[in-house]
């Protein structure tokens, strides 16, 4: 009896910590792949984005993304980008979403219902960011906060960034892919790039790092530009 007792304890107190480390379920990266295209869904704290494009081809097709709340299986979002269909920002959907360790099932609309897991979330980045500074002629501007922003939702090894105008809906491109973190090296590995596509396939490197809520990170962009930017969190 007393052996029963102590495992059913135990079992309570590793289902308690389990809960407790992932009360965000969604949190993290998942893909569907369909009639060759990669379905991406990503999840930060409040933020999500959904993006279909072909790997192979180096072709973007479609990305939306906004805020969200999932509850009892009930996902929540709000639109603040939409690359199709610029007017339907700011819509509201309810759908049901249930995950596990290693699969999600959603009723997301044109895709499938079962979802492949690729990340759990976590690390410094995994958040949303905006960025808030840029150095031009040696001196660090600062990008005032305004609906015509520049974000990058950041998972635990998937990255996606994404110019949009919450105001009006416009949405100016995007590009994605995975990155690494590791010892001050930031680096990105380009699978989707909607203004260019010869970009799919290059790896940027940067040093990177963060301080509070402000991430640096300092190399060259895709055109070979050198570039010091500052990001900061927006979840």
């Amino acid at each position: 009896m007393k052996k029963l007792f102590s495992i059913a304890v135990l079992s309570v107190l590793v289902f308690s910590s389990f809960s407790l480390k992932n009360k965000n379920a969604l949190l993290g990266s998942w893909i569907l792949q369909k009639d060759q295209l990669q379905h991406v869904l990503l999840f930060t704290n409040k933020h999500y984005s959904y993006t279909i494009y072909d790997l192979k081809g180096k072709k973007f097709y479609h990305t939306e993304g906004g805020t969200y709340s999932h509850n009892n299986s009930k996902l929540e979002t709000i639109l603040e980008f939409n690359s199709t269909d610029p007017g339907v920002m700011g819509k509201q959907t309810s759908i049901t979403a249930t995950a596990t360790k290693k699969e999600l099932k959603i009723d997301w609309p044109a895709a499938g219902s079962k979802w492949t897991r690729i990340d759990n979330g976590g690390g410094s980045l995994n958040a949303t960011w905006r960025i808030t500074g840029r150095e031009q002629g040696g001196k660090m501007n600062t990008i005032q906060k305004s609906a015509r922003k520049t974000i990058k939702i950041m998972t635990g090894d998937r990255f996606q960034w994404a110019a949009i105008n919450t105001a009006t809906g416009e949405f100016f491109g995007t590009g994605g892919g995975t990155y690494t973190f590791k010892d001050g090296r930031y680096t990105e590995n380009i699978e989707f790039f909607s203004r260019d596509s010869s970009r799919v396939g290059i790896s940027l490197n940067f040093e990177g790092k963060v301080e509070g809520n402000d991430w640096h990170h300092r190399g060259k962009s895709s055109k070979g530009d050198p570039i010091y930017e500052i990001w900061s969190k927006e979840d």
